[in-house]
């Protein structure tokens, strides 16, 4: 029999089919060297296990019971990767806000044909609690691509891609927040991306739930802004000296002491942290 599938890896995805179930995962990973150019020993495959533990390489793929076109997460950076790293950022990248909100989108929640969709949403979708939500928390809610994750870059493990301050940031924000992570895409890759930075069973705060696409609703909007919180991209060469997250925390502790957040204007949340710490 034969074993077809897809491997995710620095933004793009890679169809292998020229495997059978005798072939081991060593020999998938030669395929994936063939086609990404990353050596054996670098890779790491997400999701690839055998009774809960990663697969080791003599293991053979027909005892993986793996399902036709299955999509497997790779980390692992090309040799010649290390040196581009160490090259100088260019100039002018763009930024996008996870925060911006432009006027004509607000609107958008408004739409009856929205309004629609989110019924079907709630509705239709099962939340799978992962802890209790605690009386007199609010909610917070976090993305996870770019926000808390470098998703796009080459590495050989989910730890170098993580961004600075991360588990700092969640231990500050569970004291005043019940915490639910959420991204535009499966279940299966949050769950693996969040196990892999040690975020679903970190003693120091709890995660109340998380969200997938299934959670999400399409909407039209002319066009998108350019946003206040910067996003973490190129983690090799911003790890060092990316603190968002870190002044992040000081202005949600800042506005947890407040009861009522329809005042806030997010977008301008650095702004709101420099007056508060000036007075």
């Amino acid at each position: 029999m034969s074993v077809s599938v897809i491997i995710k890896w620095g933004g793009q995805e890679y169809s292998i089919r020229t495997l059978s179930e005798e072939d081991t995962v060593l020999d998938l990973k030669q395929s994936i060297k063939s086609l990404t150019g990353v050596l054996p020993e670098r890779q790491k495959l997400l999701g690839l296990k055998v009774k809960g533990k990663p697969a080791e390489d003599q293991v053979k793929l027909g005892s993986l019971k793996l399902k036709p076109n299955t999509k497997i997460m790779m980390m692992g950076s090309r040799e010649e990767s290390l040196e581009e790293v160490l090259a100088p950022p260019p100039e002018n990248d763009d930024i996008v806000n996870d925060f911006d909100i432009e006027e004509e989108v607000i609107e958008v929640q408004n739409r009856e044909e929205n309004l629609a969709k989110i019924a079907r949403r709630v509705k239709d979708y099962k939340v799978e609690g992962m802890n209790p939500p605690r009386a007199g928390k609010s909610l917070l809610v976090l993305d996870v691509d770019y926000t808390l994750f470098d998703h796009k870059s080459c590495a050989e493990t989910g730890q170098e891609l993580m961004r600075p301050f991360l588990h700092e940031f969640l231990t500050s924000a569970y004291e005043d927040y019940d915490i639910v992570i959420w991204s535009a895409t499966s279940m299966k890759w949050i769950d693996a991306k969040m196990k892999e930075l040690g975020v679903t069973d970190n003693p120091n705060y709890k995660i109340t739930f998380m969200l997938d696409s299934a959670a999400m609703i399409t909407v039209h909007t002319p066009k998108r802004g350019v946003v206040e919180i910067r996003p973490f991209m190129k983690a090799h060469l911003n790890r060092e000296k990316d603190k968002e997250l870190f002044k992040l925390s000081q202005y949600l502790k800042e506005i947890a002491k407040l009861e009522d957040f329809s005042g806030l204007n997010h977008k301008h949340w650095e702004r709101y942290r420099a007056k508060k710490q000036s007075q």
